[in-house]
């Protein structure tokens, strides 16, 4: 990226090493994700608007991976199953135990849209299919949540910004 002579590949590979997400990020597409992140399998989902949600708490990524309640039996999901509205978040039901701002965060989104919790959290995020329906709820998420409470809207986006910008 920065004339270093490396193909997305060979940076994917780098990136590995600081986490599981860097890879996806690196080539810049919506992808499946198998193994720790290294097997990407490229798609085309939808993209919605999505409002996320910040409690005021910080989650310690950690923390969860190390807790001993962690469920770590979960039957691993395919492609079809995701993109048929299958699967969950292992961490979300741990968090939510160990933090009533987060568990108060997906019960009050989960009245205006399926909540979910974004990796070990603690922000929460739902879909919705127009900009206009989550910067509804974000007006009556501010109005009943003020600071420190923090929300945003964000569009999903099938290629990065930045790829569109680059070739690696």
């Amino acid at each position: 990226m920065w004339d270093l002579n490396l193909s997305a590949e060979q940076l994917a590979r780098l990136g590995l090493s600081l986490g599981a997400d860097v890879p996806v990020f690196i080539q810049g597409h919506a992808a499946w994700a198998e193994g720790i992140g290294e097997r990407l399998t490229p798609l085309s989902l939808k993209e919605p608007w999505y409002l996320v949600v910040a409690p005021p708490c910080r989650v310690s990524t950690q923390a969860i991976f190390a807790a001993a309640d962690l469920t770590r039996n979960s039957k691993p999901i395919t492609i079809a199953d995701f993109l048929a509205g299958k699967g969950g978040n292992d961490c979300e039901a741990l968090v939510a135990r160990r933090y009533p701002e987060v568990a108060d965060a997906l019960r009050w989104l989960g009245q205006h849209a399926q909540a979910r919790m974004t990796g070990t959290g603690g922000c929460v995020f739902a879909a919705f299919d127009d900009e206009a329906g989550a910067r509804s709820v974000l007006r009556r998420f501010a109005a009943e949540r003020p600071a420190p409470w923090r929300g945003f809207v964000a569009r999903g986006m099938n290629q990065s910004s930045l790829q569109r910008c680059i070739t690696i």
